[in-house]
């Protein structure tokens, strides 16, 4: 990129002028702030003690230096110590025509030599995805892309939590108040049937609860020796013991979830390289903490539970098997990490989970380090934010949750309202209607869990994000739209019979193709963070440019032949990019709106 021959050129100026050896690396140049004139500014502070002159002496003699020395330089400007520089029209003029036609702008080809597995969404068969999983699968989703464009050779995997305590509560309420009710009898998604017994037993459980408190026992003792618990707790004793009618239940009931979950994939757009399962998982885990048991790496207790001391590494000692030999959510996660490393040898495994599990994944690359595996290095957790509404948090086994279905549908009639009443359906065929209406309601959507950074927890309000104004996904949609109804007026161009160094570049045009020129750099940024808000901002950056540029200078209207066809090149590599970006994101772009 450019950024690196200014860097030599600045770093050879120095030397010539100050006598000062500075390596290109540590030369920074940052983008020019929109209230000064120029491209890239060299900040020259650091020097001054060497220069043993002023700030805007020293910055003066340096632009002086390039103006000189670099070709691509068509002029500078000093403000205290900040040396502003501007690029020449012909190095902006080569850009376009170099980046014109290449459709893959940005990505970067040359495999990195880097395995990355990235694991997302993670869901529990007791109940249906939420809005929180919507937040993970859109996370792992575009982080996926994001680090397969810069050139990194990924797979995706899910996790499917299909055993536990917690599937035996919905199986239990099943057995008992379900009277062999199915997904078709009951007219409900196979999740959203399983989810409704899940709460079921939640129901049950605090009223024996209470009755038990009622009596005069302990709240304490009374949770742990409510009936409902002891059965469920049966029930997963009963399925690690491969008891038969246990097993069938089991089966049936996760695969009525497992068609639901289905469903909702397809909706959000995102799909998997691999699934694996808990059920599977967990006894190569059992298997794995024997072996740390023979090695004392981890020791047990007079009840016959294991454990892993942990103190010395600043936290504290982790149950990894109960005294009844059953398994905990960290055995099966030791079982995973083998077999995803026997799978896909990757040397970086990404695991998208919400930020209250961040103690857990400490504990097992610690684990996994005292195991000496090869890929505890490479274990790192993409700890994401909750999602909160104006009420709260969502709780599932009080039924408060946003179910992931109903917000979809929710979003797509939001949008077909509010596309309706702005006028924005007008000239659209009525076949393809309903398609833009899908496309608008879930680019919103997704625009707005995945632009704010994942670390950070967030409010969701589903009337904010569909706004064809501002930093959301219409707002870009609807800039992409506008370029397309522009460029089906322009024709076929052979833009080889222009010499456009001789049109005009006026202020709109060089910031657009300035920031078109920062693509590669946001994809890598966004990489480097796997944090998909930059790709999110970067659009939005790019979409603004878009519209100031359209305000200022007529594209279809323009007298001047080249300078008409210089705007369509740019208009057309604008849309191209915003169509990438949003690529990276999951999220589809209109034709027409």
């Amino acid at each position: 990129m450019i950024q690196d021959l200014l860097k030599h050129q600045i770093a050879a100026a120095i030397k010539h002028l100050y006598q000062i050896d500075l390596l290109d690396h540590q030369i920074v140049i940052e983008n020019t702030k929109p209230e000064f004139e120029g491209d890239f500014t060299y900040v020259v502070f650091s020097i001054l003690k060497q220069s043993k002159k002023s700030p805007e002496q020293t910055a003066q003699e340096i632009g002086e230096y390039l103006k000189i020395n670099f070709s691509h330089l068509a002029d500078f400007n000093v403000i205290k110590g900040f040396l502003n520089i501007s690029l020449s029209k012909q190095f902006w003029f080569e850009f376009l025509n170099n980046t014109y036609a290449n459709k893959d702008y940005g990505f970067v080809f040359t495999h990195s030599g880097q395995k990355i597995l990235v694991e997302y969404s993670s869901p529990n068969t007791n109940k249906p995805l939420h809005l929180g999983h919507i937040r993970n699968n859109l996370l792992g989703y575009s982080v996926a892309q994001i680090l397969k464009a810069n050139g990194h050779q990924v797979n995706t995997c899910n996790l499917v939590n299909d055993r536990g305590i917690h599937i035996c509560k919905s199986m239990y309420a099943w057995m008992q108040f379900g009277n062999g009710e199915t997904p078709e009898s009951a007219g409900l998604k196979g999740d959203h049937l399983v989810g409704k017994y899940y709460v079921a037993f939640d129901k049950k459980y605090k009223q024996e609860i209470a009755a038990l408190v009622a009596n005069g026992m302990p709240a304490e003792e009374a949770e742990k020796k409510a009936p409902a618990i002891i059965a469920a707790q049966q029930l997963l004793l009963k399925w690690e013991a491969n008891d038969k009618e246990t097993v069938d239940n089991w089966k049936l009931m996760n695969g009525w979830v497992y068609d639901g979950f289905a469903v909702t994939y397809k909706k959000l757009g995102v799909q998997f390289d691999k699934y694996y399962y808990e059920s599977n998982t967990y006894i190569l885990g059992k298997d794995i903490v024997q072996q740390g048991l023979a090695t004392e790496t981890f020791f047990k207790k007079e009840d016959g539970s294991v454990w892993i001391d942990l103190t010395n590494d600043g936290l504290d000692q982790k149950l990894l098997l109960r005294g009844d030999g059953t398994s905990v959510y960290i055995t099966q996660d030791i079982g995973t990490a083998e077999l995803k490393y026997k799978d896909f040898d990757c040397e970086r495994s990404v695991y998208v989970v919400g930020n209250e599990q961040d103690y857990h994944f400490k504990v097992l690359q610690l684990i996994c380090k005292r195991m000496h595996k090869p890929y505890a290095e490479g274990i790192y957790h993409l700890s994401y934010g909750m999602v909160e509404l104006p009420h709260g948090r969502m709780k599932s086994r009080e039924g408060t949750v946003v179910d992931a279905d109903d917000l979809i549908d929710e979003m797509i009639a939001t949008a077909t309202a509010t596309t309706i009443e702005l006028g924005k359906a007008n000239g659209i065929p009525e076949g393809e209607l309903n398609h833009l209406y899908e496309t608008i309601g879930m680019g919103a959507l997704k625009y707005y869990l995945l632009k704010v950074d994942p670390k950070k927890k967030m409010m969701f309000n589903p009337e904010e994000s569909i706004d064809f104004q501002g930093n959301t996904g219409p707002f870009i949609q609807y800039t992409h739209a506008r370029i397309k109804s522009i460029l089906r007026n322009t024709g076929e161009i052979d833009f080889t019979q222009f010499d456009f160094n001789q049109t005009n570049l006026s202020k709109p045009e060089r910031a657009l193709l300035f920031t078109i020129y920062q693509y590669p750099q946001a994809i890598f940024d966004a990489g480097k963070d796997m944090s998909p808000g930059v790709i999110c901002n970067y659009a939005y950056d790019l979409a603004k440019a878009f519209n100031h540029f359209y305000h200022e200078c007529s594209v279809l209207k323009e007298e001047n032949l080249e300078q008409r066809n210089f705007r369509i090149q740019l208009v057309n590599l604008t849309a191209h990019i915003i169509k990438s970006s949003f690529g990276l994101l999951g999220i589809e772009v209109p034709e027409k709106m």
